[in-house]
This record gives C-alpha cells, sequence and structure tokens, in this order.
C-alpha cells in the first residue's frame, strides 16, 4: 500500500516524538552488558532539584542577614571553633518550626497572623506584632548600616549616609514595582551571595581536625557573655520574622500558579506537594546552617587564632580577615555582607507587613501592586524608613544587633507556642497535622527558646 507524501511525514515525526522527549528531559540511554540503562542526565537532575526550591531557600538564606554574620563572626573571633556544634544542634529544631510554618500556609491557605487571629484572642495577636515590629526594624536598621559599611570598605570614598539611603530606596522600589514572580526569582539567586562565606572559610588556613572535634563534641562554658552570645545565636537563627514570611510566601505560592484562596480555611492539598514543601525547607535551613558554620570557622581559625575576640559588625569581621586570610577572602566576606543585605531587609520588612495586614485584615501580598493594597505596602515603607532613620540618630551598631537579637528570642517562645498548637492540631490541618516526634521537638524547642532568652536578661543585669 502506497502511502501519501503528508502522511509519510507524520509517521516519521511520530518516530522522532519519543528521541526528541528524551534529548528535552535530559534522559541519557546507556547500553551496558546489552541492556539498556535509562538515567536522566545530572544537570538535568540538578535543575529539576533546583526548581523545586522556592520559600525554603529564601527563608534560610534571609536567616543568614548581616546581623546575623555578625554574631556568628564575635561567636568564632571570641570563643574560636569551641561553639561550631551549634551549627547542628539547631538546624533540625529550626527546620521543623519552618516546616510547620509552611504547612500552616500551604493547608490553611492564609499566613501564621490570620491564623493566630482566626484561632485565638485578637490581643495577643496585637502584641506580637507590635514586638515583631520593633525587633524587624531594628534589625533593618542594623543591616542597612552594615551594607553601607561593607560598600566602604572597598570603596572607603563612597559616603555612608549615601549608602544607606540608596540601598534602602533600592530594596524599597524592587519590592514594591516588581511582580512577584520575577522577585521571587531575584530572591532564590541572591541566595548565592551566602557562597562567599564558605570560599573565605576554605581560605583561612583551617586546623581541620580541631573543626570537626569542636564540631560533633558539644562544649560550653556558662559563662555571661558566652550564655549571652548563645541566645543571640538562637534569637538569629530561630527568628520570628522568618515564621510569618514562610507561612506568607507558601500563600504567594498558590496565588502565583492562579489559586487565590482568601474566603476559605481548607485547601485541596497533596501529598506530592507536602513533600515538595519539606524538600525546600529542609535544603533552606541546611543552607542556611552551614553558613554560620562557615563563618564560625573561618573567624575561629583567623581572629580568635591571632587575639582579635572583639567584633562588632559584619564589617569588622571582614576588615579583620584581610590580614591574615588575603584581599580575596576580605573581599568575598565584604561582599557577602551586601548581596545578603539585599535579600534580608524585603524579608524582613515583609514579614512585618504580612503580620500587621493580616491582623487587622487589609488586603496584602506581593503579587498586588501598590494601588491594590496600599496598607500592605505602606508598613513595608515605613519599616526601611524608620531602618534608615535608625543610622543617623548615634546608635551603637552593637546595641542594635543586641536588642534586636534580644528581642527576638524574647518573641520567639510566644509565638512559637501559637505555631506548634495551630500546626498539631487536627481541626485546622487534618491529616497534616504533627505527628509526636514533632510535637516534641516543637515544645522542646520552645522550652530551649524561654529559657535562653530568660537567661539573656538576667545576664543584662
Amino acid at each position: 500500500m502506497e502511502h501519501s507524501k503528508e502522511e509519510a511525514n507524520n509517521e516519521l515525526e511520530k518516530a522522532f516524538e519519543v528521541p526528541a522527549k528524551i534529548l528535552e528531559e535530559g534522559i541519557e540511554i546507556v547500553v551496558k552488558e546489552e541492556k539498556i540503562l535509562i538515567s536522566k542526565k545530572p544537570f538535568k537532575l540538578a535543575e529539576e532539584y533546583w526548581n523545586t526550591l522556592g520559600p525554603g531557600l529564601t527563608t534560610g538564606a534571609a536567616d543568614d542577614d548581616p546581623s546575623g554574620i555578625a554574631t556568628y563572626s564575635q561567636t568564632g573571633a571570641q570563643y574560636g571553633s569551641q561553639l561550631l556544634w551549634l551549627a547542628w544542634f539547631t538546624f533540625p529544631l529550626m527546620a521543623i518550626i519552618q516546616e510547620m510554618c509552611a504547612r500552616i500556609g500551604v493547608v490553611t491557605g492564609h499566613g501564621l497572623a490570620a491564623n493566630i487571629r482566626h484561632n485565638y484572642p485578637r490581643w495577643t495577636l496585637y502584641l506580637i506584632t507590635s514586638l515583631l515590629f520593633i525587633a524587624n526594624t531594628l534589625n533593618i536598621g542594623a543591616d542597612l548600616g552594615a551594607m553601607a559599611q561593607g560598600v566602604q570598605l572597598v570603596f572607603p570614598f563612597i559616603n555612608f549616609a549615601l549608602l544607606v539611603i540608596a540601598f534602602g530606596v533600592l530594596c524599597l522600589v524592587l519590592q514594591i514595582f516588581t511582580t512577584y514572580a520575577r522577585y521571587s526569582k531575584y530572591l532564590k539567586y541572591l541566595a548565592f551571595a551566602l557562597l562567599a562565606y564558605v570560599f573565605s572559610a576554605f581560605m583561612s588556613h583551617l586546623n581541620w581536625s580541631v573543626v570537626l572535634h569542636d564540631t560533633l563534641i558539644p562544649s560550653i562554658t556558662f559563662s555571661r557573655d558566652q550564655i549571652f552570645l548563645i541566645c543571640g545565636i538562637l534569637g538569629t537563627t530561630i527568628s520570628p520574622y522568618l515564621f510569618f514570611w514562610q507561612t506568607s510566601q507558601e500563600v504567594e505560592e498558590k496565588n502565583l500558579q492562579g489559586e487565590e484562596h482568601e474566603h476559605t480555611w481548607h485547601q485541596p492539598v497533596g501529598k506530592k506537594e507536602i513533600k515538595r514543601v519539606r524538600n525546600d525547607i529542609w535544603s533552606g535551613m541546611f543552607f542556611s546552617n552551614a553558613v554560620m558554620f562557615f563563618i564560625i570557622a573561618a573567624c575561629a581559625g583567623t581572629l580568635f587564632t591571632h587575639g582579635i575576640n572583639n567584633i562588632t559588625t559584619a564589617a569588622d569581621a571582614a576588615a579583620a580577615l584581610r590580614p591574615f586570610a588575603g584581599d580575596t577572602a576580605f573581599f568575598l566576606f565584604a561582599l557577602g555582607i551586601v548581596g545578603i543585605g539585599m535579600l534580608a531587609i524585603p524579608v524582613l520588612a515583609g514579614s512585618t507587613s504580612y503580620a500587621i495586614s493580616e491582623s487587622f485584615g487589609f488586603k496584602f501580598g506581593l503579587y498586588r501592586k501598590l494601588k491594590e493594597a496600599y496598607a500592605f505596602y505602606g508598613v513595608i515603607i515605613i519599616s526601611v524608613i524608620i531602618g534608615i532613620l535608625l543610622n543617623f540618630i548615634g546608635l551603637d551598631p552593637i546595641k542594635v544587633l543586641i536588642y534586636s537579637a534580644v528581642a527576638n528570642g524574647i518573641i520567639a517562645p510566644f509565638i512559637l507556642v501559637f505555631i506548634v498548637k495551630l500546626s498539631s492540631n487536627k481541626a485546622v490541618m487534618g491529616e497534616y497535622a504533627n505527628r509526636k516526634r514533632g510535637k516534641v521537638l516543637g515544645w522542646f524547642t520552645i522550652g530551649l527558646m524561654a529559657i535562653s532568652g530568660l537567661a539573656a536578661i538576667i545576664s543584662l543585669f
């Protein structure tokens, strides 16, 4: 039977359809011992993994903001590698808490503040939100100052005030006038700025046997200064602003996919989506704590070794590293301060705005335009403006850092109670409520944060 030219072309296209799809999806076919093995190429697997990362990676990276960098740098400078074990100790605690926040957002379709408002007395939410605003605004001020100082390390002729204002305005313009789809990708790629600290650690000539020993074997001296610093580490690692941001970002992701849920409290969720969220969260938190590890290690191997034990800002740490780790490590450290500040400030301001907007029932969301959510963007603008002004009233940068860390340490246990109770409530979470292990670790984290916060307050007197 003869076929027309058109039929022949159709048959030819079908013949190449499967191979074309194989090439497109990065599938590799290997013939070995007369067997055909089909596997995806490593680059394709890496690309698919990268595409699954989102709010979890952004949240984890934002946790290592310039204030956090200063805290970790001071830890390494003052105590060497003694407290490196905190990197792995805090990792599962922060990951489990952030996963609870993410599940609350995915299942209910609402942010953390909206859930607290819906299930608990409003006065508790108003108190928490007020404290969150104060802590986040102090943090924004400290981060803007650190970013300006980071630039001045490389370009000392640029005016400090001009840099602070420029960074603040740039963050506002990007957050307000960029679409969420583009903005979320921008935040995601900014996480790479933290790799600067990994590279700087490897340039610091570390004694890896000591590093490994102090990483695996916990040690603590229970001195006043060390207890206060540990509280600061916990406050900058398990931070309230991350709770609100994580929950709301999961809702934003649904809106990005065209699934707006403003009038219902239970969303259809599949196990595949929960698995994606879990992978995203644990990857982001691992990345965050790995960076924390390398910052402490770098400062321990250089500053502590050479008797430099007092670091007040992230910029101080970068400058102090230069004589011992070289110009490249110095430049990477300074660059990382600016890069991660551009990620952290929008997260700090955004988390405050989500909390306040949900508390008072304002329209909110980065997916909305300015004219659709004046109150939401107004809070962001006010937070950043106050943060800018804090750099011009003579506040000591290290005191701003301490106050924000202590504020986070005090606020965190109260918010954590709501998070654990909400995520354990089957009426709210259905089949995705916490299991026994999650509840135990959640309440353990609450107890740990409460004790450290109380100890920090006592150590001030």
